[in-house]
Order: structure tokens, then C-alpha cells, then sequence
């Protein structure tokens, strides 16, 4: 069992879950239900999904928890790419971020070979 808190994608993706939920704030509270929960439940999907990850007593398992990590990220990618076409709200940063954790977690599944 790994100490999850220990790794870096953990750190990095527990920041862009701060960062990410100060960047919703700003967007129409009639979309509260919408498109910022979905915003919400996907970016707080990653930490999470490396955390139950670092549990499991495989190398394997927590791959495969590391790839449902990965889809969060793109699918929180996605999702911030609506933000910024329908509510011209972008955080320049948070994609920059979002782009190196998603090599972090792929470079890291990569090396649990």
C-alpha cells in the first residue's frame, strides 16, 4: 500500500480541485446543477481515484485506478473547454496544470509496469 498523500499527482491534483472550484464560482449559479456539479464531481474524481488506487494491494489495480484518474482528467478538460466557449471563463493556468498532471499520471502508471 502506497502513502498516496506522498505523491506528487495527488498533491497537483488536490491543488487544481481548489484551483478548478475557485474558477466555477465565477460561472452562473443556473448552471449550478449542470455543468459546474459534473465540473466539480470529475475534478474531485481525481485525487480521489489515485487515493482508492494507492489502496489496492496490485500493481495492476491501482493502474486501473490511475486510468479512471486520467479519464476524469480529460473529461474535467472537456468540460472547462464548455466553460471558457459558453461563459468566456478561462483560467490559463488551470489548463497548463491539468495538461502536465495528465503526463504525470500516464508517466506514473507507466513506471507501476
Amino acid at each position: 500500500m502506497n502513502n498516496y498523500k506522498n505523491l506528487n499527482i495527488w498533491s497537483s491534483s488536490m491543488s487544481l480541485v481548489i484551483d478548478t472550484y475557485d474558477l466555477v464560482k465565477n460561472v452562473n449559479q443556473a448552471e449550478k446543477f449542470g455543468l459546474i456539479d459534473q465540473i466539480k464531481r470529475s475534478c474531485v474524481s481525481i485525487p480521489s481515484n489515485i487515493a482508492e488506487g494507492s489502496s489496492r494491494p496490485s500493481k495492476r489495480e491501482f493502474q486501473r485506478y490511475l486510468d479512471i484518474s486520467l479519464g476524469s482528467a480529460f473529461e474535467l478538460e472537456t468540460q472547462l473547454i464548455l466553460v471558457k466557449k459558453l461563459y468566456d471563463i478561462e483560467s490559463k493556468e488551470i489548463f497548463s496544470a491539468l495538461s502536465i498532471l495528465q503526463k504525470q499520471i500516464h508517466s506514473f502508471k507507466k513506471c507501476l509496469k
